[in-house]
């Protein structure tokens, strides 16, 4: 299994904006080869980053969804600058060890 969380400190006002435009997008992203789940994480202490959290089969099913016409699409009309407070980081992991 292949995670990547991409940490969004989200500015003050536009939380909910943010929350959703993944709403209205999220079954969109459920049509993808290798897909297994998203989860949006919305942080309880301020200046904490929003976690966009995607776990997938495996990182070749990462990369076909980065290069696909739906990534373009559901990318192509950003938030304004204002709505965040800096640059986004991507974090991308191995699963190693997983219990349910």
């Amino acid at each position: 299994m292949y995670v990547v969380n991409n940490r969004v400190l989200v500015a003050n006002g536009w939380e909910e904006i943010f929350e959703e435009r993944f709403r209205q997008r999220a079954g969109q992203i459920n049509q993808q080869p290798g897909f297994i789940d998203m989860q949006i994480l919305r942080p309880e202490a301020q200046d904490t980053p929003y976690i966009v959290m995607t776990r997938w089969q495996d990182k070749g099913a990462f990369e076909a969804w980065v290069s696909s016409d739906d990534f373009r699409l559901a990318h192509s009309n950003p938030m304004p600058g204002e709505a965040f407070k800096g640059k986004g980081q991507i974090e991308m992991f191995e699963v190693v060890v997983s219990t349910d």
